[in-house]
This record gives C-alpha cells, structure tokens and sequence, in this order.
C-alpha cells in the first residue's frame, strides 16, 4: 500500500506550461476539425497549403493534446492526495465528489460542443482512487498493461470487432443539427448524444485505455517527483527524449496495414512522450525557454475556464447557428481564427490574474470541492 513520502509538493511551473501547450493545441485542433462539423458542403475559401497544415497538426496535435491534458490530471490529483495523507486526511470521498464537480462542469460544457471530455474525465478520475492505494510496483504493471492497448490487442489476436456503426449514426445526426440547426436544437442534440458520441469515439480511436493509462501515469509521475529538478530526474528525460525520437522516426516509416488499429495509438503516445519530455528537457536546461513558456503557464493556470470558453466562442464562431464559418474557411483559415481565440484568451487570463489568485471557473471548483 503506498504511503506518502512527506515531501513538499511546491507548484510545478512546468506542468502549468504543459497544460497551456495541452489547451492551445486544442482550441487549433479543433479549429481545424471545425468544432467537429465535417461537412460535405464546398468551403468558400480555402488554400493550396490546406492538406498539408491538416496533416501536420494531425501529427502533432490529435490525440496528444487531450492526453497531456489527461496526465496532468492525473499529477494534479496525487498532489491533492498526498497533500491531504501528510495532513493525516483521507482524500477519497473528496476527491469523488470532486470529480462530480467536473461531470456537472461537463453538461455545461457539452451543452454548447459536442466533443467534450470533462465527462468522461470525471468517470476516469473515480478508477484513480482505488489504484492510488496501491504500490508503485502494481501501478506500474497496470499502466505497462494500459499502453499496449489491450482491448486492440485481445480483437487483433482473436479476430473480433467491434461495430462502430452507431458512431457513424450519431455523428450524421450531429452534424446536421449543428449545419442548419438553431442554438436550442444544437444544445439539446449535444446533452441526448454528447457523452455516448464521445464515450464511443474512445473506443474507437484506442483512447479508451490509452487515457486512463495517462491518468495514472501522470499520478506516478506525480509520486516519483519526476517533474521536479532533482537527483537524476532530468537524466531520466533525456533518456525519454532520445528513445522516443528513436521510435518515432523508426515508426514514422513504417506501414502498420492490418495492425493499424493497435500500433498507432501506441505511435500517437509514443509522439506524446516525446513532445511531454522535450519541454521538462528544455524548461530546465535553458532560461530563455523559461522566459518564452511562461505566458503559456498564465494559460495553463486557467485551463478549465479556458476549455469552457473554447467551446463557446468556436462554436459560436462555426455552427450554424453563429458565424457559421465552417462553410466559409478552409483549413489554414480556420487555424488562424483558432491561434485569435488563443490570443483573446491568453489576454483575458492576463486580466484576470491581475486581482484573482485563480481562474474563474477554478476557484468555483475549488470551493465548491471543499464546501
């Protein structure tokens, strides 16, 4: 059974930065999908360069964000936790209703874009109270179990699939609403088919274990103080840096053909590894750095109202019901509405922490948290 060490948990100011990288690279993500309205209506203004930045920040971008995002997570709750274990405290019943907090912050979120994780980050972040009791040597075998995608794995070696029809179905429905449907209409379609839509999404596009696999690997992170500069933790990054440099290259070159749906979710994460550990790499090696990451951890500072406020200015800026731009852009145009939604953002967290110690939906959470 794991124990605190009764070290000081300081604030991690490079795990701020991580989560202003994760939310940016988000809202562009996202600008680029559209606000996940992939319509089959001609684009009026589009470039030759469209495939190519789609490409890109797919690589880049896609399933990495959300999954920095889901190990920070993961950090944050063993800070919390260990905090709470050196007060003598049991954390587990707060952290639960804590977590029906961010469900609830969910609906509102889902309310206004269908592609919300709050939901099912609130389902994942109850299966980290039972793990966290357990030792380090367990914790590790399950994520070692969690990242080799076993649930692609058991149907690669025994033949079965899964049916993804009803995906498919739910994602026509929602699209629509969203091309021609009123601001009532969206809202209502998103709360019937939001959290289904998004649960089986997960499934599949190998997410499912993949992010829980990243919650509990940001908690051991978390216990072994890897984020913080100290012994031989930056060792460790760099070695991290290099072997996943390494396979990403190798991979990069390679053609999975039938075990597509098993490795490249394992590429995607192995790419994620490689983006975490170059910016703990360089935040410690180089000021400058330093200097140029911390408007990101002003960012990163406010991530959740900042996730609540991409969903309702892209939304409004894309569907229907709004500007309806996801007719009028094309790709790279849409990226660079998404790069002002980061600025106008960034320029309102700057505001708000010139008299408030935290972001408006942050301090809510925490005080309903501790209510």
């Amino acid at each position: 059974m794991y124990k605190s060490r009764n070290l000081p948990n300081t604030r991690i100011d490079v795990a701020d930065a991580l989560r202003g990288i994760a939310v940016t690279g988000i809202i562009l993500y996202h600008s680029v999908e559209h606000f996940d309205i992939f319509t089959q209506e001609p684009i009026a203004h589009t470039l030759p360069c469209d495939q190519m930045v789609s490409d890109v920040l797919a690589w880049l971008l896609s399933g990495k964000m959300y999954g920095i995002f889901a190990m920070l997570f993961g950090l944050s709750f063993f800070i919390m936790n260990d905090n709470q274990q050196q007060k003598g405290k049991n954390f587990s019943l707060r952290f639960a209703w804590r977590m029906c907090l961010l469900f609830g912050f969910g609906i509102v979120n889902v309310a206004f874009y269908d592609g919300d994780i709050l939901m099912l980050y609130a389902c994942y972040g109850l299966l980290l109270i039972p793990i966290s009791y357990l030792s380090s040597k367990w914790v590790w075998c399950i994520i070692a179990l969690l990242a080799v995608q076993p649930v692609e794995l058991f149907c690669l070696l025994t033949g079965t699939t899964i049916d993804h029809s009803s995906l498919f179905e739910m994602y026509g429905k929602i699209i629509s609403t969203h091309e021609h449907g009123t601001f009532w209409e969206n809202t209502l379609t998103n709360l019937r088919y939001g959290f289904e839509l998004n649960l089986r999404f997960n499934i599949f596009s190998g997410r499912l274990t993949q992010l829980l696999c990243l919650f509990i690997l940001g908690m051991q992170l978390g216990r072994q103080r890897l984020f913080y500069n100290e012994g031989h933790h930056l060792k460790i990054w760099h070695n991290i840096l290099i072997c996943s440099v390494i396979l990403v290259l190798v991979l990069s070159f390679v053609d999975f053909g039938e075990l597509d749906s098993w490795l490249k979710p394992i590429y995607n994460l192995i790419i994620l590894l490689m983006i975490v550990s170059a910016i703990v790499s360089a935040w410690y090696a180089f000021e400058g750095v330093r200097r140029v990451l911390h408007h990101l951890c002003i960012f990163g500072r406010m991530s959740l109202t900042n996730y609540l406020l991409q969903s309702v200015i892209g939304c409004a800026i894309f569907c229907g019901y709004g500007l309806a731009c996801y007719h009028h852009l094309g790709v790279t145009y849409a990226v660079i509405v998404g790069c002002g939604m980061v600025v106008c953002q960034y320029l309102f967290a700057r505001y708000w922490f010139a008299s408030h110690p935290r972001g408006p939906l942050e301090g809510l959470w925490r005080k309903l948290t501790w209510i």
